[in-house]
């Protein structure tokens, strides 16, 4: 099931309901850390004396200037290693697109999926987010104890975070939460299984801002396929 709907997912990669999600959280990803930019040299501008005077050199009337395109380029630099989980997280604010657009293609039997509104998308993100950073923060401990296993403790970590956000998101577009956590539940290795296939790749540059798409399109599969077997099961049992 895992290997059919990561294949599946990486199949529609080409939809344009795919790509506008990705070039959307790109794009405002972008302006967030230019207009950010522009923002912190006009307030360490606005911050900073117009002259300085400095001992045995005199009165310098460009400290300001230096200090603000300074402190521009230093946050251009950080922008890079910044832009790709910014735009990351801007597009996992858009996976319910995503999820919609495989079931138009796969699933097109199924009745239109309740609207999760935008407001509770971004606090669900966000709400993620803080998780993913704080284990990771507290994963250090693991890695400094047990180096060899960074990887495996990083994957393995990652995984579990992502196949629980991500299946949690495709379950409750077509279920109630608390039936969304006897499934998780249920199914918990296939799910855990499924997130490591998604955080592997997680540390990649670029690759790492496809992964949103991929683990939401993955997951929407894994779970359709998941309630059709349950369904399959409870049929068997009424016989």
């Amino acid at each position: 099931m895992i290997l059919t709907s990561f294949f599946s997912a990486l199949g529609q990669m080409g939809d344009a309901k795919f790509r506008r999600v990705l070039l959307r959280g790109i794009f405002w990803a972008i302006a967030l850390l230019i207009t950010t930019s522009f923002g912190l040299i006009w307030l360490i501008g606005t911050l900073t004396a117009d002259s300085t005077s400095i001992p045995w050199v005199g009165e310098i009337t460009w400290f300001d200037e230096v200090i603000s395109w300074g402190a521009f380029f230093l946050f251009f630099v950080s922008s890079v290693f910044l832009m790709m989980p910014v735009a990351t997280i801007i597009t996992s604010m858009f996976l319910d697109e995503v999820a919609q657009a495989v079931e138009n293609k796969h699933y097109p039997t199924l009745p239109a999926a309740p609207k999760v509104s935008f407001f509770d998308t971004v606090i669900e993100s966000f709400n993620f987010l803080g998780v993913l950073i704080i284990t990771n923060i507290l994963a250090l401990i693991f890695y400094a104890l047990f180096p060899p296993a960074t990887i495996f403790i990083f994957w393995g970590l990652n995984g579990f975070l992502l196949g629980r956000e991500y299946f949690t998101l495709a379950a409750t577009r077509r279920t109630s939460s608390s039936n969304a956590k006897k499934l998780r539940k249920a199914h918990a290795g296939s799910i855990w299984l499924a997130g490591t296939l998604m955080a592997i790749p997680l540390s990649i540059p670029l690759i790492n801002l496809l992964i949103p798409i991929i683990g939401a399109a993955t997951f929407t599969h894994l779970f359709h396929k998941i309630t059709a077997v349950a369904e399959l099961d409870q049929t068997s049992l009424n016989r």
